[in-house]
Order: C-alpha cells, then structure tokens, then sequence
C-alpha cells in the first residue's frame, strides 16, 4: 500500500512541475512588478499559460510566458516594493500612534498616573543628565588640552617633614622653564584679582579681572571679535574684554584703542581687544584679561614670591613623564644651599576639574560625585518603569479582548508587540514634554544648590538632547518590554472564551517589583536622612569663629586705606551693625602660605604657617577667642602706615597651634618676637579655628596688622534684616558709589 502512495505522490509531483510556468521569469515578474497590479496581472499571465499549455505545450507555452514578462517591464508596471514597503511601515507606525492615544484617551486615569510618575522620575534625571553632562564637558573643548599641564608646587625646607602643596608659584616658573626644557613650548602666568574700574564714572568691583601673558592666546583657544591676538597682550597697560564687558561698558561702540581707568590710581589700560565670552565649562573664568607686565612683577630672581598660576603647552601630549623625571634633578641644583625645597607636579589640564584637590579659578568637582548622581539617576529610572511596569500589567485583563480581536484578526504578536511598546513611547514623550516644561522652572532653584548659572537653552543643546532621547528610548524599552511580551503573548482561543486570568510568574514579578521599588525608595530615602544629617553637620559644627548674620564683600585690594576707614565708620552707626572689618581673605578660607621663625633661627630652619592680614576689627567680627593676651588696636594698624616698608612697625595675633610649633602656651608667646616678612611682636593668641576644610587638621596662623585687603566683613545683630541691608546699600553708595551690595 505505502508503495502504490509513493507512486502517486511522485506522479502527481510531476505533473504540477509540468504545469508551473518558468520560476525565474516569474520571480523577476514578482521582482518588478507593482504590488498594487501583481495579483491581478500574474493571474492573467497564469490563466493564457494554462492555456497554451494545453494548446501548444510547455516548451512553447515557457517560451510566450517568458515574453510576455519581459513585455510587461514597462513604466506603467513597473513599481517600487521599496517605498511600498516604506509606506507600509508609516502607515503601520501612524496607525498604531494611533491606536495608542485613543487607549491612553479611553483610559485616561491610569495615563495621568503613568505621565505623573513618569514625569518626576525623568524631570529629576534631566536636571542630573544636565549637570554631569556640564561637568564632564569641563575643557573639553581646548583643542591642545592634552598638551597643556597645569604648574602644582610643593616647598618645605631641609630637616622639616612639613610640606605646603598646591597651585601658588613665583613668576620665575613659566619663563625658566620654557627656556630650559625643550619639552615645554610656551609658559602663562596667570592671576585673578577684584579690580575697581568706573562706569559712567561710576567705580565699580570687578572679581573676573584676569592678569595673563600674552602666550595665553598660543595655549588656550578663543575667538577674537576685533583687535590682533598676537600684539594684545604684549605691553604694559593693555587689557582684553570679553564681549559681555565690552557692552556692559561701552555699549555697541567699538571699545579698540579706548581707555579704561583700573584700581584706585585710575591707570589707563587701553584696550588692544574684543574676544568672545569663554565658556562656562572652563577652569579659566574672566571679563577682563590685562597684560601680565602691568603687575610689574614679572622678576625672575626668586621662586618664593609663588601668588601666581602657572600653565605650561608641551610639545606633544607624551612629554609629561619625561619633563618630570627632568624637573625634580633641576630644582634641586636650582635650591642648592637656600635650606628650601621645591618639588614640582605636572597635572594634566583636562583633569584638573574633576581630578585635581587643587580648585582652579572655578570650584572642582569630584568624580566620585559623578557616580554617585549617575547612581541616583539610574534608582530613579528603575523606580518610575517598576511603577509603569506594575499598572500596565495589572491592566492587561482589561486588554485581553482587544488583544485576542487583533489576533483573531491576523495580527501577528510581533505587531502587537511594537504596539504596546510605541504605547509606552508615546506616554515618555508626553513625560518628556511635561519634564522640559517641569526642569525651566526648577532651573533657578537648581542653579542654587548646585552653584551653577544654567539656563533653558542649555536643555535644547545637541547633545544634552540627544542625551534625552536616549532616555526616552530606553525607558520606553525598559518599562513597555514586559506589559507587551504579557499582552502580545495572550491566546486568542482562551482569552475570547473568557479563560485569560495573570500567570503566576506576572504576578511574582508584580510582587518583586513592588517589594524591589520600595527597597529602593527606602535606600533613597535613608540616604536623604544620611546626606541632611551630614550638611547638618557641617552647619551646625563649631569651626572656631561665628559666621551667623555675617556679610563678606569683595572689594579692592588696592582701595584707599582713608577711605575705607571712614566707610568703616558710617556702616558702624547704625545700630545693628556690630562690628566691620577689612582683611586679605574671610575667615572660611584662608590659603596664603608663609614661612615664620624666631629671630635667633636661622633663615633656613623655618615653620610653614598661613597667614592673613587684617585691621583691627577681624576678632570681633569673626567671631574668634582670644585665649591670652590682647586684640589689635586703632594704633596698631596707624603704625604699618607709613612708608616705606622698614618704617612700619607689626604686630601678630597667632593661634594655639602656632604657639606649639614654638613649645610655647598661649601666656608664654605673648610679647615675643616673631619674624614672617619681617619682625614683629607677638600681642595675643587666638584660639585654633578651621580656616580651610573641615577635612583637614588645624594648622598655624598667623594674623598680621595690615591696611590693604580685599574683603569688607560686616558684623550684624541679626535683627530687621531688611532695614540693616537698606542701611548698608545707602551708606555703601554714599561713601563708594558702586553697583549694589
């Protein structure tokens, strides 16, 4: 029997392949044939060879099929499966757009809740996305930033372990080395000061005033407006404006060859230039950049006198490791017999805001603090797709009809698949539109805890967009995967007869999505608790001086000793005004580094120490205790008045920490004599506060009688804030017209 079936089969075989017209015309026919006319058109060509199969045979009958294909390759015929296949697709994707807001329409109470959830989450991972994106922009946009290496010093002296390091170096670095080293292609020297200036004859405190060589245009990349990079920075007098400063000061006028008057002498800087605004994701900030020759300190016979920044451009990117095995030989031939030692670090320009302990002309951010926002960003996400993830398949019994019609239908799962997941999409950008709007009115408030000056624009840039719809994409991705395998996966059979009920397996993962979302909503939360505990900390710590209802202005350095005195005196008589006082740095962050000894110890055996000068209000304003001993008086500061520099006479206030380097207790330093830049008495002794991070030990200090600084501290009662700070505006006007306080 299974014998005669082969035979059959085999002849029946035979005759179908006898009967079929020539594949490879009719696959060309097929190939180019429009879809909307192939089934029409193939069917007439099958009928007539059916036909003439009968009449004249099959060789015959392949032959006239064969022509007739190659007759029909015609214009009128001929179609694009291509853009057919195209327009399937958009009309496929319009269709399922769709489909997926009449479902978000019709069940608009779980939308809101999706859109609510969604929106939260992805608001909060924009104003993250934003700020990592700008830190990690920092400098990326110097084209030689891998050649360019920032100048880190570190000095102490023979028989000592104690050491200073940081970013202070003395003007003789940059051109010594340039000279020396063929690795190195040009130095900049570089100092930011608060300058006075006048507009509309007006003196105004400008804090971005920049000193620089001229090699800052050969190292950094600007763009240049007007002037002539190459010759603005090359003499005594002349300054660069950034083109906020150049409106702020001369309007749309062209400022070339006009004259600024800088500081309380009024020196005339001409200004040689107009560059563009540098960007804010660069460690080097300014509106003003004068000739470093104006400073008039550009000596080279000392590597002590170490106030400046230095940057060095390599020859190539690979010269780091050779110029330092070189520099540590050289500088100590250099320091021969001084009793000092100088090391030098070379740090790799492009890393020392996210890398460096040593801040810049901006404040650094710590790569660690990257991560751990990226870690928060990404709790988030998997925080808002666990709750998208939990409605949608909680509400896929509500579904199961419309899904088992679609594929009763001849919808294919993967259609049904990409549905559901262009669903999921369409809610993110409806999330997405709502987080714009949600993160501009957030930006001020963000701005402020951050410290950072963004603004809406910085949202719509090309990469922080596309950064936004790789978000979108992946949320998408991650929250509609799984109510779509659900929903797609259903069968027809048994959801039409009523039997569809949520498996066990997405009712455990419900389950575990709900009990991981609170996991980490408790972990977040714990931390919340953890990181305000800490800023608690740090608000309320003692660190030595009270900083409650304390003013600190920038000002001058080079303002009128006169002047300020009688600023001084006006500010005082109000009478919530406590105390006002005029010093080098407040007291918070003190970083200027000194060497002191007694006057029977030889130059080379000294103490580091920081120090600050200050008149005769720091104490009292800042809130310091004196242990033994007794404050600066008015007759302090008038005896470092006169000139020159031998005829002033000095006195010291050092901390306990200062008196132990001596062997000293706070009673037995007083009346001593103490040498820093030159000799002076010791009068009283203060106790150790944190002048620099709370991170750090405390260290010796040594405050100096002085009358130049270029901070104003102001002392208040704490009481009618509004009316004291009226006060304040109206007397600061009265006496040093400037912009307000």
């Amino acid at each position: 029997m299974s014998i005669v079936f082969c035979q059959l089969s085999t002849i029946e075989k035979v005759k179908t392949e006898k009967s079929n017209p020539p594949q490879i015309a009719l696959r060309f026919f097929r190939w180019y044939c429009s879809p909307r006319l192939l089934d029409y058109i193939e069917g007439d060509l099958l009928e007539v060879y059916e036909r003439r199969l009968k009449t004249s045979g099959k060789r015959l009958a392949d032959f006239r099929f064969a022509v007739d294909v190659l007759l029909l390759f015609r214009p009128g015929i001929i179609g694009s499966r291509k853009n057919n296949y195209a327009s399937n697709h958009i009309d496929m994707f319009r269709n399922n757009f769709k489909i997926a807001l009449r479902s978000l329409w019709k069940n608009k109470p779980s939308t809101v809740i999706n859109v609510l959830g969604l929106t939260t989450g992805i608001t909060a991972c924009l104003l993250i996305a934003l700020f990592i994106q700008h830190e990690l922009s920092f400098d990326k946009f110097q084209s030689k930033g891998k050649r360019i290496a920032r100048v880190v010093m570190e000095y102490g002296f023979e028989g000592r372990p104690e050491t200073e390091k940081g970013t202070f170096t003395s003007t003789k670095v940059a051109p010594v080395l340039s000279r020396t080293f063929p690795e190195v292609e040009k130095g900049v020297r570089m100092t930011t000061v608060s300058m006075i200036l006048r507009l509309n004859n007006e003196p105004v405190t400008e804090s971005n005033f920049l000193f620089s060589d001229s090699s800052f245009f050969n190292t950094f990349d600007y763009e240049m407006l007007e002037g002539n990079a190459a010759t603005a920075l090359d003499g005594k007098f002349k300054i660069v404006l950034t083109e906020a400063a150049s409106k702020r000061y001369f309007g749309d006028e062209s400022p070339l060859g006009k004259i600024l008057e800088v500081g309380e002498k009024k020196t005339p800087y001409e200004v040689t230039g107009v560059m563009r605004d540098y960007p804010k994701n660069s460690q080097i900030q300014f509106d003003f950049l004068a000739s470093f020759s104006s400073l008039g300190e550009n000596q080279e016979e000392t590597y002590f006198n170490a106030n400046y920044t230095t940057y060095l451009l390599l020859n190539n990117e690979f010269a780091f490791a050779p110029l330092k095995e070189k520099l540590d030989p050289f500088m100590e031939k250099e320091m021969k017999g001084t009793g000092a030692t100088i090391h030098f670090h070379l740090e790799p320009f492009r890393e020392v805001h996210l890398q460096s302990p040593y801040p810049a002309f901006v404040s650094n951010t710590s790569m660690s603090y990257l991560y751990l926002l990226g870690g928060v960003a990404l709790l988030i996400i998997v925080i808002v797709c666990s709750t998208y993830i939990n409605l949608s398949t909680a509400k896929s019994i509500e579904r199961a009809k419309e899904v088992g019609v679609r594929k009763v239908s001849g919808a294919a799962r993967a259609q049904l698949f990409w549905q559901f997941i262009g669903e999921a999409f369409v809610v993110c950008c409806l999330s997405v539109l709502v987080s714009f709007s949600a993160a501009s009115l957030l930006l001020p408030y963000f701005n402020s805890f951050v410290s950072r000056s963004f603004e809406f624009t910085d949202l719509l840039t090309p990469a922080f967009l596309l950064i936004t719809f790789l978000i979108t994409v992946a949320i998408s991705l991650v929250a509609g995967s799984y109510p779509a395998i659900i929903l797609s996966g259903m069968q027809p059979a048994r959801i039409l007869k009523g039997l569809f009920k949520n498996s066990s397996a997405a009712k455990q993962l419900q389950q575990s999505l709900v009990v991981f979302q609170f996991a980490i909503t408790v972990f977040l939360i714990v931390c919340t608790f953890i990181i305000r505990n800490q800023l608690s900390y740090i608000q309320n710590k003692s660190l030595g001086y009270d900083r409650n209802h304390v003013l600190t202005l920038k000002i001058g350095w080079d303002t009128d000793y006169n002047q300020m005195k009688t600023l001084k005196q006006e500010l005082k008589k109000h009478p919530q005004v406590v105390e006002v006082s005029r010093c080098g740095s407040s007291p918070e962050k003190i970083y200027s580094g000194y060497s002191m000894r007694l006057p029977s110890t030889p130059e080379t055996e000294v103490i580091m120490v920081n120090a600050n000068p200050v008149d005769e209000g720091f104490v009292k304003t800042s809130g310091l205790h004196l242990l033994a001993g007794r404050d600066f008086s008015q007759q302090d500061i008038e005896l470092v008045t006169p000139e020159p520099w031998e005829n002033k006479k000095f006195h010291y206030l050092i901390n306990e920490s200062a008196a132990a380097k001596f062997g000293w207790t706070p009673e037995e330093a007083i009346g001593r004599e103490l040498v820093l830049n030159t000799t002076g008495v010791i009068v009283g002794v203060i106790k150790d506060f944190h002048f620099q991070s709370i991170h750090d030990a405390l260290k010796p200090i040594v405050l100096f009688t002085s009358t130049w600084g270029g901070r104003l501290i102001i002392k208040t009662s704490g009481d009618d804030i509004p009316g004291t700070l009226a006060y304040l505006e109206q007397t600061w006007k009265k006496n040093y017209p400037r912009p307000s306080l």
